[in-house]
């Protein structure tokens, strides 16, 4: 929120005790989001078709696999193999399911860390948080961020603990989910000319599955070397994600893109590179990383129970609460523990809701001029530095954590290229021209992330659902998203879907997967031991929900003011959220408690199975 106007409010804090004048920040915010709008919004970006079409390609598989269409029938089908599909498939296997199976496009389980296989990569969220099951797999991550391929073996050791492999279609896309009233069944088909049948279908696309590249005029003149970091072509770099690139001795490499990625794959690059060029557009917010083996002893002190009550502790600080204490203590928790050390330093219980809004923003105030210090405190040019600095609020992007990111602008073989909020101009035959000077460069590596939004198919259309008496989604949700927390939809049975839609979000989005599973499993269970016809909210359950999520929507003021981001869809905040506005620890109770008091009794249809 913008403020602009004096109020008692502004009382609260003295600039001169504060040390900064939060209406100068306030302005300087203003000028770096204004120069970075841009009318096109989302449009700026475009699908890796054309000259791109590669990238629909899976660089991992087999290209040579074929297998004979299946006509059978299984338990339940479940469409994605990322950590949603697995906890999907693991919580349906631990409430009795027997035959379930996981369809996949790429060619093994792992969602967004089959793709990203990038030098570098990593989990910015602790990884005794992040990586689920990890009691039940009987796993302890090797560091407290846990590497891409340790993340992608323990998606794997997740499917061969719970016998996902065992009827897993992999290398396979769903065109068509349909039901059948009279069979209590829905009839699944594919790309590779299945037409199997099954009761029960979850589908967990994942909101990271759909790269997208910047729409730059002339990026299809370029005649050098091009992937996408989700693609990473190895063949040309050499190497492997823990680097030693050495085919880029003699290569100068250009970086589009300064997100999360980037910050983990550019200080890679520039061990290898020639050169490195490193074009941005708006600079990421990177705090301390402080990544650690993980301690043998630490380890011998766990108890039954621990990842639950670890990951709850930090679901709650990054909600804004406070638990007690810090059970994972590293810098996403800081904003939330400045946040009550205002309020304890103002030593009042009256303020009203705009003073406590007040209260917030000199918080986040704090924690944005320490990572601004933080920056010149590293880089050494003036210059470079100050372009590094990010000029919003803590919430406008996904914070960054990285401890050779900034460092990295030290080297003699690294440009910043700042554009100046403008991105680049465009691509020639032999470069980038950014500020009306052209970059002559061997290689683009496109860091510019994925297609982010409801992934949902009564949005996408992908595949095509046909629910009851043939409606589709899309036709059931033209008026917007109609579910009950989520997860169910009237005249779908037995279809459950995993993601954001009119339920909960937060950073450690893993944990929020589980809680939808356990929930979809648990309905699932309950059928089962009923002998119900299959599960389908009531019209009127599902109506209840809509309207309370619809009339307690609170649009984000925050977001509204941010530089442009997919958080605030390029500088366009939709007008309706459709998520849960209570936030992830009160969604997760209320579902909990739901289950608890036999809310079952709103989805499940008495009946013999047929």
């Amino acid at each position: 929120m913008t403020h602009t106007d004096p109020s008692p409010r502004s009382t609260l804090f003295n600039p001169d005790e504060l040390g900064f004048d939060p209406e100068e920040l306030r302005a300087k915010y203003r000028v770096e989001r204004d120069r970075r709008l841009r009318p096109e919004g989302s449009a700026q970006y475009i699908a890796p078709t054309g000259d791109f079409g590669y990238y629909a390609d899976d660089p991992h598989a087999d290209p040579d696999f074929t297998r004979a269409p299946l006509t059978d029938e299984v338990d339940a089908v479940v469409i994605g193999g990322g950590f949603g599909g697995l906890l999907a498939g693991a919580r349906l296997r631990q409430a009795g399911v027997g035959s379930i199976r996981i369809i996949e496009k790429a060619g093994d389980v792992g969602g967004t860390w089959y793709w990203n296989r990038y030098p570098g990569v990593r989990c910015d969220i602790e990884s005794y948080i992040y990586l689920p099951l990890l009691e039940e797999v009987g796993y302890l991550p090797t560091e407290k961020y846990a590497s891409g391929e340790e993340i992608r073996g323990h998606a794997q050791a997740i499917a061969r603990t719970f016998d996902l492999y065992r009827d897993a279609c992999f290398q396979t896309e769903v065109t068509t989910i349909s039901w059948d009233d009279t069979a209590c069944r829905w009839t699944v088909t594919t790309d590779r000319g299945d037409r199997m049948t099954t009761r029960y279908v979850i589908i967990s696309s994942g909101p990271f599955s759909r790269p997208k590249l910047p729409g730059i005029p002339g990026i299809d003149s370029y005649r050098g070397h091009t992937f996408h970091t989700s693609r990473w072509d190895y063949s040309y770099t050499g190497g492997d994600q823990t680097g030693g690139m050495h085919k880029l001795a003699d290569k100068r490499v250009a970086v589009i893109g300064t997100g999360a990625t980037a910050i983990q794959c550019v200080p890679r690059l520039a061990e290898d590179a020639a050169h490195l060029y490193v074009f941005q557009r708006t600079p990421s917010l990177v705090d301390e990383r402080g990544n650690r083996p993980t301690d043998p002893e630490w380890a011998r002190t766990l108890t039954p129970g621990w990842q639950r009550r670890r990951r709850d502790n930090f679901l709650t600080i990054v909600s804004g609460g406070w638990p007690g204490e810090d059970m994972v203590g590293d810098r996403w928790g800081d904003l939330s523990q400045r946040t009550q050390a205002a309020f304890a330093e103002l030593g009042r219980t009256d303020l009203s809701p705009d003073e406590r809004e007040l209260v917030q923003e000199i918080a986040d105030f704090r924690k944005m001029n320490e990572i601004r210090d933080r920056v010149d405190a590293i880089v050494a040019d003036p210059a470079t530095a100050q372009a590094l600095k990010p000029w919003y609020r803590y919430p406008c992007k996904r914070p960054t954590f990285s401890d050779e990111y900034l460092p990295t602008f030290n080297r003699p073989n690294v440009t910043l290229v700042d554009t100046e909020g403008r991105g680049v101009e465009r691509i020639t035959e032999r470069g980038i021209v950014s500020n009306g000077v052209e970059y002559e460069v061997d290689c683009i590596v496109f860091a510019t992330g994925f297609e982010v939004g409801l992934t949902h198919p009564g949005f996408t259309g992908s595949p095509s659902v046909q629910g009851r008496g043939g409606r589709t989604f899309a036709e059931h949700w033209r008026d917007g998203v109609r579910t009950l927390h989520g997860m169910t939809s009237h005249g779908f049975p037995n279809l459950f879907s995993m993601g954001t839609a009119q339920n909960a979000a937060a950073v450690n989005f893993v944990h929020i997967l589980d809680e939808q599973a356990s929930h979809i499993a648990a309905m699932i269970a309950q059928a089962e031991e009923r002998h119900a016809r299959y599960v389908e909210p009531s019209a009127e359950a599902e109506q209840e929900w809509v309207t309370f999520v619809r009339r307690t929507a609170r649009p984000n003021p925050v977001l509204a003011e941010c530089t442009p981001g997919y958080y605030n869809n390029e500088g366009k905040p939709v007008a309706r959220p459709d998520g849960y506005s209570g936030g992830a620890v009160e969604f997760h109770e209320l579902i909990r408690k739901w289950r608890e008091d036999n809310g079952f009794a709103d989805v499940l249809v008495p009946g013999q199975e047929q």
